[in-house]
């Protein structure tokens, strides 16, 4: 099993930064790989950035949507077993709740959600 804690969302002016973090614990040695996720109001949730490697490895590229892209930045702390996401030049369309995720070979985990709100 795997526990996923969320951190680091509130209320920001448009144009404005935040950094989220997701701490894991449990089976981390399992994890392939990691990303984050957002779900807006009245819509599906969507796939934000991926990193492609769990906390035990190195290497990899990161992947985005092209809605962040330039915008975002998907990192990882492995001694941490902690994802962040830093979110710069936010935009009222940013607006919703930001879900981690890791992934192991046989199954998918994820946060609790942490509200983002980009509003003047």
């Amino acid at each position: 099993q795997i526990q996923l804690v969320e951190s680091g969302g509130g209320l920001v002016q448009p144009g404005g930064s935040l950094r989220l973090s997701c701490a894991a614990s449990g089976s981390i040695s399992s994890i392939n790989h990691v990303a984050w996720y957002r779900q807006a109001p009245g819509k599906q949730r969507e796939w934000v950035a991926t990193w492609p490697t769990g906390f035990t490895g190195s290497g990899g590229t990161a992947t985005y949507a092209d809605s962040v892209k330039g915008r975002f930045t998907i990192s990882r702390d492995n001694a941490k077993n902690t994802v962040y996401l830093q979110m710069n030049s936010l935009e009222p369309e940013d607006t919703g709740v930001y879900y981690c995720g890791v992934f192991s070979i046989r199954a998918a985990y994820w946060g609790q959600g942490t509200q983002v709100t980009v509003s003047s």
